[in-house]
């Protein structure tokens, strides 16, 4: 099976995320999708995220009894901060007869360069990238590993959602 893998700390899911793993799912050749839920990445703080199990919980809800969509809480298990070449490494052991597609957002594209070992996820992994409004997809936007996509967007974000939420 091919399986798209979109990663997020989904602090708190929204359905701007449900849209777009419903999108790669049914327009792409993907299979199914994980949502996999990053317990702490590298480049947020900790503190600053529900627990674990509260946002793998949401996503669930979320996602309800949709069959190609799937949380995941594979990341649960590895060494923080998770690191994406370290969890496609230990996926491709883990589950051998899949190929792993990585999905993200155009904002994340242009700073690949600036993630850990980001030449080895460009040589052994297919990148599924949905376009975002007022963002460059800087030169990897043409790497033969690199497929873009424009997956209807809504204009709401987790951080959005947080500032709300204090706001009462």
């Amino acid at each position: 099976m091919k399986i798209g893998l979109f990663f997020g700390s989904f602090n708190p899911v929204h359905v701007g995320h449900l849209i777009i793993a419903n999108y790669m799912s049914t327009n792409t050749d993907l299979d199914w999708v994980w949502m996999v839920i990053s317990p702490q990445n590298p480049l947020k703080k900790k503190s600053s995220l529900a627990r674990d199990y509260d946002r793998l919980h949401l996503v669930r809800l979320a996602i309800g009894d949709n069959p190609i969509i799937k949380a995941s809480d594979f990341e649960f298990s590895l060494d923080k901060p998770s690191y994406t070449i370290d969890t496609l490494t230990y996926m491709q052991e883990a589950y051998p007869q899949h190929e792993f597609v990585l999905i993200m957002g155009g904002d994340n594209l242009a700073t690949l360069h600036k993630w850990k070992n980001y030449e080895a996820i460009l040589k052994y992994y297919k990148i599924y990238v949905y376009r975002r409004p007022g963002f460059d997809l800087g030169e990897l936007q043409n790497h033969k590993s690199v497929r873009l996509f424009d997956a209807p967007l809504m204009q709401i974000s987790a951080s959005y959602i947080r500032q709300q939420i204090k706001a009462g």
